[in-house]
């Protein structure tokens, strides 16, 4: 007997314009027959309607496996310029299995992946009154500890196709998107040239400090990590990664906390952040002056992570927010 296709939502958000593979009825056959063949191969099976959510740099489907609400697997295709997120979180989980999800399956060529559910998002335990700024600080104490383990892989990251932010490559990311950038004046453009030398200086005096690189999430903000009520911390969704200066991290969780917490939470979470890193050699004063730098230098990711989209979807926003962090590496940063 033939099983019922189950009902599907669609989730568009604003995005209504975005041109993604879900459009395309062969593309849609081949990945849900995927996932549901994955599915099976697990022993899961379908029990509910699926949800789909599309977006400009992917396209994540929920599909339910049980009563619960927590019975659930995701199945999440990545823009190809961020395709490599299929294998990254493969090998996060043999590499560091305590911290990240464990995919039921991953096709790399696709850049396709099928996870988990990992339990409740760190926003919704904020948002209900279950944590607060101390366990921001836990979490990023976790966080910088998973990047300690992480610094022997970096060449192993940019092999599987990971992007590189390191601090030495940053002033060319910069040239290229100073020059590329349609929103920008050419009164604009020539300002930013102009403040070019700062950027050297800094990427110089970061460099100089000695932190190894690391993997940097890139967009570490409390709906990228899920809380599971044990004191533990999973980290997802790294279709913004680089590899980077660790401390380049602290842009987004240091944004959150001093927004939801205020200015004085703010640093403790530096300093809960720095503390794994403390063991390096440079004294605290030093690793919090890299702390700012590297913070600041994050931008120029930031800029570049804009454009990680479905071929065809328009760019006009992108380039607008690219801009806007251009401009905001030379703004006296009030982080850290």
């Amino acid at each position: 007997m033939r099983r019922e296709t189950p009902t599907t939502t669609v989730d568009r958000g604003r995005f209504a314009d975005a041109v993604t593979p879900w459009e395309d009825p062969a593309w849609r056959e081949a990945a849900l027959g995927w996932a549901e063949r994955q599915l099976a191969r697990h022993g899961l099976r379908e029990t509910g309607a699926r949800e789909v959510r599309v977006r400009p740099w992917s396209i994540l489907i929920r599909f339910r496996t049980g009563a619960d609400g927590r019975d659930a697997a995701w199945f999440k295709a990545s823009a190809p310029a961020s395709g490599f997120e299929a294998a990254l979180g493969d090998a996060l989980a043999r590499w560091v299995p305590e911290h990240v999800l464990t995919p039921l399956a991953v096709d790399p060529d696709r850049g396709w992946c099928l996870l988990p559910d990992g339990g409740p998002l760190f926003r919704e335990v904020l948002d209900s009154g279950g944590a607060g700024p101390e366990d921001w600080l836990d979490a990023v104490g976790q966080y910088a500890r998973m990047q300690r383990a992480l610094t022997p892989y970096t060449d192993r990251m940019t092999a599987l196709g990971v992007p590189s932010a390191r601090t030495g490559h940053l002033p060319e990311l910069f040239d290229d998107l100073v020059e590329s950038n349609p929103t920008l004046d050419p009164a604009a453009r020539r300002s930013l040239r102009d403040r070019r030398p700062r950027l050297l200086d800094w990427c110089a005096e970061l460099d100089a400090v000695g932190v190894p690189d690391s993997l940097d999430h890139c967009d570490l903000h409390d709906a990228q990590l899920l809380a599971s009520g044990t004191g533990r911390y999973t980290f997802f969704d790294w279709g913004d990664a680089a590899v980077a200066h660790p401390f380049a991290s602290l842009l987004v969780p240091a944004r959150a906390v001093r927004e939801r917490h205020g200015p004085e939470a703010m640093t403790r979470l530096r300093d809960a952040y720095l503390e794994p890193w403390t063991d390096l050699g440079p004294p605290l004063p030093e690793l919090r002056r890299a702390a700012t730098l590297a913070v600041r230098l994050a931008a120029v990711g930031r800029a570049v992570s804009w454009f990680r989209l479905f071929p065809g979807t328009p760019a006009a926003d992108c380039h607008e927010a690219s801009a806007y962090w251009i401009e905001e590496l030379f703004t006296e940063p009030d982080l850290l």
